[in-house]
């Protein structure tokens, strides 16, 4: 896979467009979560929709990605369980030198998500929460092109 930036500030989302599946355990069991990146409205914004299979209950996402009027790069994201999220680029590169991310003000304390390249295809994801020792890692998938 190549993890080739594009131009603009969304660049940072290129190697993430089109269509991706992991396969995962979590407490509730097996999991299989798909992940739809593109750009919409005339490419200002990146679209993520995610779709979480857990023990045969669905679970959704869409999430926004774009630049926000303070012109950082920025995510709003809503869930069909009727949560939703913002929060801003962050500098990942602790968890990989190509990793993108972003960190969220969360009701429980400072969370992040990541994305970088696995070594041979696909990418990994992560979220991961801040603890006074540092990042705490919660859930990883390694995701494949569908």
């Amino acid at each position: 896979m190549q993890w080739k930036k594009g131009r603009g500030k969304l660049g940072v989302l290129a190697p993430l467009l089109g269509s991706w599946q992991a396969e995962a355990d979590s407490p509730q069991g097996k999991l299989i979560c798909r992940r739809e990146f593109s750009k919409t409205l005339e490419g200002k914004y990146v679209q993520l929709r995610a779709f979480w299979d857990i023990k045969d209950k669905p679970y959704e996402e869409l999430a926004m990605i774009g630049v926000n009027v303070d012109k950082q790069v920025a995510f709003w994201s809503f869930t069909s369980d009727g949560k939703q999220s913002q929060g801003l680029l962050a500098d990942v590169t602790d968890i990989h030198p190509l990793a993108v991310g972003f960190e969220a003000q969360m009701p429980s304390g400072l969370a992040r998500m990541a994305y970088w390249p696995a070594d041979e295809e696909g990418f990994k994801w992560v979220v991961e929460s801040k603890t006074k020792k540092g990042w705490k890692r919660f859930v990883e998938h390694f995701y494949l092109t569908v």
